[in-house]
């Protein structure tokens, strides 16, 4: 919702909510899923299953109905063994910006909340649902690789 979305939901006369979602972005995410060995986990605040169907087609782990991302964030970083220093966290609202201080690099949508702009290390070029999750993962297969080719 903002990130891998334009944060719009289309809502019929039943109750049932629809969102778009970019191809662009899956596309992004298959690349880096194939050319680097990142991670890629999706979690949301949101409630509605279209949030996992989504993750589903695109092969990403999901967590939905986050309302401590914070929390949660940290918790999975201690369940992997990682070293928090070495994830990128991408937000659009003010629910993120806690997790951005415990992250190594936090990037927001060019239409993120105004105080998320702030905080972040980055506002990217495109809004979300738009291609910024595949400008993210443009960015990350190419440190990848520059990494790669330097034996670092």
């Amino acid at each position: 919702d903002g990130v891998l979305t334009d944060d719009r939901v289309w809502v019929d006369q039943n109750g049932k909510e629809t969102i778009a979602a970019s191809r662009s972005d899956g596309m992004g995410l298959e690349m880096l899923r194939r050319l680097t060995d990142i991670e890629v986990i999706v979690m949301s605040k949101e409630t509605n299953p279209v949030v996992t169907a989504r993750c589903n087609k695109l092969g990403i782990q999901v967590f939905q109905s986050v309302n401590q991302k914070e929390k949660a964030l940290v918790d999975l970083i201690d369940e992997k063994k990682i070293n928090s220093k070495e994830v990128v966290y991408v937000g659009n609202d003010l629910n993120d910006i806690d997790c951005f201080p415990i992250v190594g690099y936090a990037a927001v949508p060019n239409d993120a909340f105004v105080t998320a702009r702030r905080h972040a290390d980055l506002v990217l070029d495109h809004p979300g649902g738009f291609g910024a999750v595949r400008e993210i993962c443009e960015m990350l297969i190419e440190k990848f690789s520059i990494q790669k080719y330097k034996g670092s």
